[in-house]
C-alpha cells in the first residue's frame, strides 16, 4: 500500500494541511467500477471532529483539465471500499454511475468529494441550525432534551461543518485536485438529513455553491416523539427558514425527490411536496433549476438512491 504526501500528488500544492497524508487506494481494497479512489484518513479540522474524506476521480484524471466538484456527505456509503467494515459503499455505486455518465459522454467531467459523518454527531452536523429559530421556545426546548437523552449530545453544529467544508475541505481539494474554483462548478449533495444540510449549505453559501441534489430530504427533522408521532412545527420551521433566505434562482439549480413506499420513512415526505414546490415556485425557479420527483414504490435506502443517481447527476452536470 503506497502512501503519497499530498504535497506533490496530482497537481502542486500551495500548502499543506499540517503535512497531511492522502492515500491511493489499490484495486485489491476496492469495489469499484471506474476511476481511482483517493483518501485522507484524519482531515483535521477547528471547526468539527477530524474525519476521513475520500476523493474520487474519473479514468485517465489529469492535471491538463479542470473538473467540478460535487461534495457528498455520509462519504462512507457512496464507494465499494473493502476497507470499510460494511459494504453500503457498493449500494450507492456513484462511482459506476460517474464513469458510465461520462463515457457516454452525458455529464462534464467532474469528481466526487465524500465527506464522512462521525455516527454519533451526524444529526447535530446535518440539522439545519437556523431553522430552529423558527420554532417556540417550548417546543425547541423539547426538542434539545429529546436529542439529548437520546444521544447524549445536543447542539447543533451545522454551522461550524459547513466553515468545514468551505474554509478547511474545499481550499484543500482547490490546491490538491486540477478543479474549478468557482461557485458555477462547485456542488454539493446528500440524502436524507444529508438531504437537509445541502440544501442548508446552498441558502447559507450560495457564492460557494451553485447547485445542490437532495435526495430524500428528511423534512421531519428529529425523531418521532415518545408516541412516536412527528411534529409537524418542525418542517414547518425548516420551510419558513427556506422561505427567507432562498438563493437567486437566475444562478442556482435545486434538485429534491422522495419515494412513497408504503410504511417507508419516504412516505412521510410525501405531504410536504405542495411546500417545496411552492417555496421554490414563488421565488421564480422552473422546470429547468428546480425538481421534486415522486419516485414510486421506492425506499429510503442506498438501493433506491442508486436507481435514480444517474438522473441527480445529469440535473447537476449538464451545462
Amino acid at each position: 500500500m503506497n502512501n503519497f504526501i499530498i504535497c506533490f500528488l496530482i497537481v502542486p500544492v500551495v500548502n499543506c494541511i499540517n503535512a497531511q497524508e492522502i492515500e491511493k487506494l489499490e484495486q485489491a481494497q476496492l469495489w469499484t467500477f471506474g476511476g481511482e479512489i483517493y483518501s485522507v484518513y484524519d482531515f483535521p479540522s477547528v471547526y468539527v471532529a477530524n474525519r476521513t474524506v475520500d476523493i474520487w476521480v474519473p479514468e485517465n484524471y489529469s492535471s491538463d483539465k479542470k473538473y467540478s466538484v460535487i461534495y457528498m456527505h455520509d462519504g462512507g456509503s457512496l464507494f465499494g471500499k473493502k476497507t470499510d467494515k460494511t459494504a453500503w459503499g457498493s449500494k450507492w455505486k456513484a462511482d459506476e454511475v460517474a464513469t458510465k455518465l461520462l463515457n457516454e459522454n452525458k455529464v462534464k467531467e467532474f469528481i466526487i468529494v465524500g465527506i464522512y459523518n462521525t455516527g454519533e454527531t451526524r444529526w447535530n452536523e446535518y440539522f439545519p441550525s437556523k431553522s430552529i429559530n423558527y420554532l417556540d421556545k417550548n417546543l425547541k426546548d423539547s426538542l434539545f432534551f429529546q436529542n439529548e437523552s437520546k444521544h447524549n449530545y445536543a447542539d447543533l453544529i451545522a454551522d461550524n461543518y459547513l466553515k468545514f467544508i468551505v474554509k478547511e475541505l474545499k481550499p484543500y481539494i482547490d490546491n490538491t485536485f486540477s478543479v474549478y474554483k468557482n461557485a458555477k462548478n462547485t456542488y454539493i449533495a446528500g440524502s436524507s438529513m444529508g438531504g437537509l444540510i445541502s440544501m442548508y449549505a446552498i441558502f447559507e453559501y450560495p457564492k460557494i455553491f451553485s447547485r445542490a441534489a437532495c435526495i430524500s430530504t428528511h423534512w421531519l427533522g428529529v425523531p418521532p416523539n415518545k408516541d412516536g408521532m412527528y411534529d409537524k412545527r418542525v418542517p414547518l420551521s425548516i420551510f419558513d427558514y427556506m422561505k427567507d433566505n432562498i438563493p437567486d434562482p437566475n444562478n442556482h439549480r435545486l434538485w429534491f425527490d422522495y419515494g412513497n413506499a408504503a410504511g417507508d420513512l419516504d412516505s412521510y415526505y410525501v405531504e410536504y411536496a405542495v411546500y417545496v414546490d411552492a417555496i421554490f415556485s414563488n421565488k421564480g425557479y422552473g422546470s429547468k433549476n428546480f425538481k421534486n420527483i415522486l419516485f414510486s414504490g421506492e425506499k429510503h435506502n442506498e438501493k433506491s438512491w442508486n436507481k435514480r443517481l444517474d438522473q441527480v447527476f445529469e440535473f447537476l452536470l449538464k451545462q
